[in-house]
């Protein structure tokens, strides 16, 4: 595993440091070319990143679950096959800590349905609230009585420093020449965190590229507004921190894509679905209807209609479900 002088974001800012890490990843991830899905196309292989499970949650628990000790309750929200309520009571539990997920319906699929179990099991509850207010309503009050909080989908500032130090990953790459400049990064939008990080960490690492951002969950959660503001958060955390000038990405740097959603959290996709199957015969890698078979759906699109160079973020780790 890498030591903390290892990660570009402490090597561009050493007084953040000072936020106590959990040390759980394997970095930097792989990127590795996808030219029989479509030319220029490029993945982020984010689900090597950790074991027992990778994926983009990772770089978050890192820095959310630091401090964490033996004896302590950690407590976080999702939906009932929440990659990231899976990931916080992996690790969390591997840290000795007791957790406690409050989770709600959603619209489910067969991965989500696997994600469900496992985070049951990790955790020993297989209840869900009724309502998103009801399963906040139980983690507030876990809080109170001295739970260590993971907010939902580890978007915080503090949480988004994980994904600014992916981005600042994938600029020392593209340096060494280990894959092309990006013309566009191709990122599931969920709770926001990573493609705010990714967008502030590039913008820091001066990477001209586009972000594209696919929204994989209601607009109410995913839109503009809240990844900016995310965004200013994280700057601002950083400037506070280290009292330097952080600059942030314009308007024009985020697209946000609306069209491979499919009316709900959870929902598959006829496109997706297509997507999935031909990256699991062409290279082996099962992609999820989740996050991931909707976004790659989204960046195989535009490989072929835009050509240049197109990264897929495959934020999701479905190796323990092909086995």
């Amino acid at each position: 595993m890498a030591t903390p002088a290892d990660l570009p974001l402490f090597e561009r800012f050493p007084a953040l440091r000072r936020f106590p890490r959990a040390k759980l990843g394997r970095f930097p991830s792989p990127v590795t070319s996808a030219e029989t899905l479509a030319a220029g196309l490029w993945l982020k292989r984010e689900d090597l990143n950790a074991e027992p499970l990778g994926g983009n949650k990772v770089r978050a628990l890192e820095l959310l679950l630091g401090g964490v000790v033996a004896g302590d309750t950690v407590v976080t929200v999702g939906a009932a096959g929440s990659t990231h309520a899976l990931a916080t009571a992996i690790y969390a539990r591997q840290l000795g800590a007791r957790v406690r997920c409050f989770r709600w319906r959603q619209e489910m699929n067969p991965a989500a349905h696997r994600v469900a179990a496992r985070t049951s099991e990790e955790t020993g509850e297989s209840g869900l609230s009724r309502t998103v207010v009801g399963a906040y309503g139980r983690a507030f009050v876990a809080r109170l009585r001295g739970a260590h909080w993971v907010p939902a989908g580890g978007s915080s500032p503090l949480g988004v420093l994980g994904q600014v130090n992916a981005a600042l990953e994938l600029a020392k790459q593209i340096d060494e020449g280990v894959l092309p400049h990006p013309d566009r990064v191709v990122v599931p939008l969920g709770t926001g965190g990573t493609v705010a990080g990714l967008a502030l960490g590039l913008a820091i690492g001066n990477v001209a590229t586009e972000i594209v951002a696919v929204r994989v969950v209601p607009r109410v959660v995913a839109n503009r507004r809240h990844v900016r503001a995310l965004m200013s958060r994280t700057a601002r955390l950083i400037e506070r921190v280290t009292g330097a000038s952080i600059p942030q990405p314009g308007a024009h740097n985020v697209r946000l894509v609306h069209d491979f959603f499919g009316g709900a959290y959870g929902r598959s996709t006829t496109v997706g679905d297509r997507v999935a199957a031909d990256c699991l015969e062409r290279i082996g890698i099962v992609v999820d209807p989740t996050y991931g078979a909707k976004t790659l759906a989204a960046a195989v699109m535009l490989a072929n209609e835009q050509r240049g160079t197109t990264l897929f973020w495959l934020s999701f780790d479905g190796r323990w479900m092909a086995r």
